[in-house]
């Protein structure tokens, strides 16, 4: 059912207007052929979701651990001192009303591969509404269970069992990029397909919506302190959790996400201190890094909060 819907939905997209790469708004033939193209191969993965399924067997196993700070996902914890403090301060630059004590109030966030919880709920409690979102059904009933015990979330957070693609499949016609912002906190690296990822992103995202990403750079460093440091000696995630081969540079994510019509405004490398337990920020992106990019507008290829300034 779903795959139906995506089909449909990547096949009216072949009729959008060009979109810009790295500032370029590509037209003619040539862009229109590279376009079609890329859309069809996303028709004829439509049936292949993102999420590995190993990627979900191994995170079932991990289900109700979400929310011991000092367990497995100790630095998860951890990193919220940094990434929620990114989203919020990015998302006030691009939105400039301001709502004291709930800086995110109105604005529609989607998390994916939510896992427990543990970056949807910070985000509600700033005022955000959110959608929150798991293959992993059990990891998704951690999430609900901790969530139950803060009534201030009962109405600003909720969570579902679905993967990005099939929630992309559902937003057709009106429904389609309504959501101001979508964070993918710690998940590229344990995708299966980026490709259709940074499609499905795109369009859920509103013209102008953010789009927020931390994940691990792909080089000698990262393989030695990500995998032999940091699963293998140190034990500070459980063995196995990562694959070198599914990192990825900034330089590489950066052109996906530009060719997929997502703007790419900053990068900022991360530093994990494993005697501290604390998270800081770097000059050098080359173990981990966070990344903001913005939806274009399909007219001239700039968001729509440049739009806007230039019309007043």
């Amino acid at each position: 059912m779903y795959s139906d819907k995506f089909c449909r939905l990547a096949f009216r997209l072949l009729g959008r207007k060009p979109v810009a790469v790295f500032g370029l708004t590509r037209r003619g033939f040539g862009w229109t052929a590279v376009c079609t193209q890329r859309t069809l191969r996303l028709v004829r993965s439509a049936s292949q979701a993102s999420v590995d399924p190993e990627e979900v067997r191994r995170f079932r196993s991990l289900a109700s651990k979400w929310w011991d700070e000092q367990g497995e996902f100790a630095a998860l914890h951890a990193m919220n001192d940094l990434r929620v403090p990114f989203i919020r301060d990015n998302l006030l630059n691009v939105h400039t009303r301001r709502h004291p004590g709930k800086p995110l109030a109105g604005l529609k966030i989607l998390d994916v591969g939510c896992g427990g919880g543990l970056l949807a709920e910070p985000l509600g409690r700033l005022g955000a509404s959110v959608l929150a979102i798991d293959p992993v059904e059990n990891s998704i009933g951690t999430a609900q269970l901790h969530s139950s015990y803060d009534p201030e979330l009962r109405d600003r957070v909720r969570y579902r069992a679905c993967t990005l693609e099939e929630l992309s499949a559902e937003e057709e016609g009106e429904r389609a990029g309504h959501f101001d912002a979508v964070v993918a906190s710690e998940v590229v690296e344990h995708l299966a397909d980026l490709e259709t990822f940074a499609f499905c992103c795109g369009h859920v995202l509103k013209p102008g919506g953010s789009l927020f990403i931390t994940t691990i750079n792909k080089t000698n460093l990262s393989y030695v302190l990500g995998i032999i440091v940091a699963e293998q000696l140190l034990r500070i995630v459980p063995r196995g959790t990562h694959d070198w081969e599914k990192f990825i540079s900034p330089v590489e994510l950066e052109r996906l996400l530009e060719s997929n019509g997502l703007s790419v405004r900053s990068i900022q490398g991360m530093l994990y201190n494993p005697v501290s337990g604390a998270w800081s920020w770097s000059d050098s992106t080359a173990i981990n890094y966070a990344l903001h990019a913005l939806r274009v507008s399909d007219d001239d290829g700039r968001p729509e909060e440049e739009e806007k300034e230039c019309r007043s």
